[in-house]
């Protein structure tokens, strides 16, 4: 039954392996629960009570709401499965509330820490000074993933249309600009790749020529920017973050920013939009005629 479930996640959703892994090891979680507690292994008959105490032993365990609220929701996913393919009639998270959690406020880079380590990356012209310049030169001025990033193949980019064709989130497709400045750095990188490695398709390598990995990634983004921010949060994310965040408060047209960053619905857009506020506040307090205490 769960295999079916994450065979359907991974064949007709799309799901990353990532993503499908996830769901398994929280529908395992809960049936080991039903099988220590109840001394059950069928899912199909479970009560909302008994997904309740899994979940009171789950907030016990010093988990996050966050968290929980993650697993509850693979739950709830397959129970839809089930109710879909007809092996259940009624989902029995179908009335299930969230647990509250605190929001998080993610504080883009700015422009000057932006530049500062840009600045820092110029001082050298090596292969691996080359080629970290070229993961934050994309990543601030595409909004890619990480993921993403670590996917790209030469045969992806178009030096004459200035694109570079990228993979996202369910196998979506879609070609993201470069800018002049990110071109440069680009042709400069794979001339110097090429002494690295013969053959490899992707574009982003390690010196000892093999694909480049998610940690890697971000340890590059973390030292860099450790050393011109005093944010908590130092990540590719917080640079994808900075990228939307920036061109809001430049005044880009939302649709067009969801467009860039590969989102599904401009709701996973908008949470970017809290940031610009306060410039938006200005802008209209500047430009409105009773603004600022104007004199008529």
């Amino acid at each position: 039954m769960i295999t079916h479930f994450l065979d359907y996640l991974s064949l007709e959703k799309k799901y990353s392996i990532h993503t499908v892994t996830a769901y398994k090891n929280d529908l395992i979680s809960f049936r080991d629960f039903l099988i220590t507690e109840y001394n059950q292994e069928e899912l199909v008959s479970v009560s909302y009570p008994q997904i309740r105490n899994w979940i009171v032993s789950l907030v016990d365990s010093d988990i996050s709401n966050r968290t929980i609220n993650r697993k509850v929701s693979s739950l709830k996913s397959f129970y839809k499965f089930l109710q879909k393919s007809e092996q259940i009639t009624i989902n029995p998270l179908s009335k299930h509330k969230a647990l509250k959690v605190a929001k998080k406020v993610q504080v883009p880079f700015t422009s000057k820490e932006i530049n500062s380590v840009i600045n820092i990356i110029n001082e050298e012209n090596d292969f691996i000074s080359v080629r970290n310049k070229l993961i934050v030169e994309l990543f601030y001025s595409t909004g890619i993933r990480r993921i993403e990033l670590i996917n790209i193949k030469e045969k992806n980019i178009s030096f004459s249309n200035k694109t570079i064709k990228v993979l996202g989130k369910r196998n979506k497709e879609r070609f993201v600009p470069l800018l002049q400045s990110v071109v440069c750095t680009l042709k400069n990188y794979l001339e110097l790749k090429k002494e690295f490695s013969i053959g490899l398709e992707e574009v982003f390598i390690t010196e000892k020529g093999n694909k480049i990995y998610e940690t890697l990634v971000y340890r590059v983004i973390n030292s860099y920017f450790s050393k011109v921010s005093s944010k908590v949060k130092k990540s590719p994310h917080i640079l994808r973050h900075s990228f939307a965040t920036h061109l809001l408060n430049e005044g880009a047209d939302l649709n067009s920013v969801k467009e860039l960053l590969g989102h599904s619905s401009l709701a996973s857009t908008q949470v970017y939009t809290h940031n610009s506020l306060e410039v938006i506040k200005k802008v209209y307090n500047q430009a409105h005629p009773r603004g600022q205490h104007k004199k008529e």
